[in-house]
């Protein structure tokens, strides 16, 4: 089996979309998806990513996580999701084990990640923070429009782009939880 490449072109410009009042039903019927692919091996499904933010524009693209005790061990979890219809799309050892499938109607990144991830609990801090701050979700949709408007040639390079925003909108949300705990 020959393994997907991580280089995502743009088929034009990265559009971004108003919120869109389906896509909390639409990551039910993914979550319902996965489950029932993984039963128990799905330690946790999250609907994360600007579309789990009511208010804030987004690409039209569901962004779930997905823990599983190890990553490292597909054939837990890739054959099932293959089955359920997510195509495996890359493999990122070096950054938490990540693992990213792809799946259509709608369509999603679903990414993978072992127990214990801090990426998961720093996906989750942004959406709970952006969900509480409407300064901050002006400030990130404002930024994404703006930055949508350029030509990019990758996807990653729109996304890497929104490092400055997306750091200072996390520094506010650190704050958020410390003032929290």
């Amino acid at each position: 089996m020959s393994e997907p490449t991580h280089v995502e072109r743009t088929r034009g410009p990265v559009v971004i979309v108003d919120y869109d009042p389906a896509w909390p039903r639409q990551y039910d019927e993914q979550e319902r998806r996965i489950r029932a692919a993984l039963g128990d091996t799905a330690l946790l499904v999250e609907h994360v990513g600007s579309t789990s933010v009511p208010g804030l524009p987004a690409k039209p693209v569901l962004d779930i996580n997905l823990v599983v005790p190890d990553t490292t061990r597909e054939a837990d979890y890739r054959p099932a999701l293959g089955a359920a219809g997510f195509r495996f799309f890359l493999r990122e050892p070096d950054w938490f084990e990540h693992r990213l499938f792809k799946g259509e109607a709608p369509s999603t990144n679903l990414h993978v990640f072992p127990q214990g991830c801090p990426e998961v609990n720093r996906m989750r801090l942004m959406r709970d923070w952006l969900r509480q701050s409407p300064e901050d979700l002006t400030l990130y949709a404002d930024a994404k429009r703006r930055l949508a408007q350029q030509p990019w040639e990758f996807v990653q390079q729109y996304a890497d782009a929104k490092s400055e925003v997306v750091a200072t909108i996390m520094s506010h949300a650190e704050a958020w939880a410390a003032s929290r705990a």
